[in-house]
């Protein structure tokens, strides 16, 4: 009998942590203070200090996080915002909504990522910010990108959605740039029981305006004092960030562990996989390039292996965003990607027997000429 496995399972992480969650959650409503407040309060102290930086700033979602950063760092109309477009949505919405235009650059073929050489060409005296993106899990080359960054003396903002803890020179994902976002929707390494989000930095201006913002620009209680929104953080959402976050570094350790065992189980196949990382990935994503992507994961399905496509279509070409003036074949390895990128199931709970299950249907699946050889 064949092994069902789905690409995600949240249902067993919270068996595990069930009793932690509960009574975190029951003290939030016994409190009577349903946003924002102590509970929210202690997750920011703790997720700073996780992050190693001085501030964070928890909001109501990880877009929210991206549009802050961007206005605490002054970015606004008639700026251009250097990102990529192999990445979710939220990332050019963002600057969109801050006023400024997105520049897209092409990612790296090897680490699917900002491509720094492509930055460096890219950067125009209208170019006010670099957003990079931290895919999957991968922190982007954060010692190139500062560097071209602080030459023309703009900051980064790190789309770390994606790589909670995941770490480079010893630093952690949100500690390299100016400011660091993070979504908390609950598929990601650190996933709350329904929104969240948060911008860390190290600067106090950076935090306080942020602060303000979340808050209708509150200075203090009805003093207004910038035009700012309503992007405050739940407080039962702080709490179970709280009891999550105590967990994060094991249950990145298992996701490791995963990892490694697709590698050694798919090391003697065609099948492409990610380049070699170390801490530098926290594998939100394990993606695999085939060439005949859909075919596969349909053959997958039918074998009751559950997959996914991070991300399908490249942002400049999705109809949203047409009117940024780009089209097929402007940002080639993105759209190579785009087509062959398939998503393995890779969570801390997943188990041995599920493992070997997704390693031999796939490999009875794809066959040597429907596989891209990088």
């Amino acid at each position: 009998m064949s092994t069902t496995v789905p690409f995600l399972d949240l249902v067993a992480q919270q068996r595990g942590i069930r009793a932690e969650l509960h009574a975190a959650v029951t003290q939030v409503l016994d409190s009577g203070n349903y946003v924002l407040g102590e509970r929210v309060a202690e997750f920011e102290t703790a997720f700073a200090d996780h992050c190693g930086v001085r501030h964070a700033v928890a909001v109501n979602t990880g877009t929210s996080a991206l549009h802050l950063a961007l206005l605490a760092a002054s970015i606004g109309p008639g700026d251009e915002v250097v990102t990529v477009p192999m990445t979710f949505v939220a990332t050019v919405a963002a600057v969109l909504y801050a006023g400024a235009t997105p520049r897209f650059v092409d990612v790296d073929p090897v680490t699917w990522t900002m491509d720094p050489d492509a930055l460096k060409r890219a950067l125009t005296p209208r170019t006010k910010a670099i957003m990079p993106v931290h895919l999957h899990g991968r922190l982007a080359d954060m010692t190139a990108i500062r560097a071209i960054a602080d030459a023309a003396g703009i900051p980064v903002i790190e789309d770390a959605a994606q790589a909670h803890g995941a770490e480079q020179d010893g630093r952690r994902a949100g500690a390299h740039g100016t400011l660091g976002c993070f979504s908390f929707y609950p598929g990601k390494n650190l996933g709350a029981c329904g929104e969240g989000g948060a911008l860390v930095t190290d600067r106090d201006d950076l935090a306080a305006r942020a602060r303000m913002l979340r808050d209708w620009g509150q200075s203090e209680r009805y003093c207004h004092t910038l035009r700012g929104f309503n992007y405050r953080m739940d407080a039962i959402q702080g709490a179970v960030l709280n009891v999550k976050l105590r967990h994060l570094d094991q249950w990145t350790a298992r996701r490791r562990a995963v990892a490694r065992a697709y590698e050694d189980a798919l090391a003697a196949t065609p099948i492409q996989r990610a380049a070699p990382a170390g801490d530098d990935h926290v594998w939100h994503v394990y993606a695999v390039r085939v060439r005949d992507r859909d075919a596969v994961r349909q053959e997958l399905t039918a074998r009751g292996i559950m997959t996914g496509i991070h991300y399908p279509v490249p942002v400049h070409l999705q109809p949203a965003y047409a009117d940024l003036g780009y089209g097929a074949g402007d940002f080639p390895v993105s759209e190579q990607l785009a087509r062959e990128f398939l998503s393995l199931p890779i969570y801390p709970e997943l188990t041995g027997p599920q493992i070997d299950a997704v390693c031999d249907a796939l490999r009875a699946t794809v066959m040597e000429e429907v596989c891209h050889v990088g």
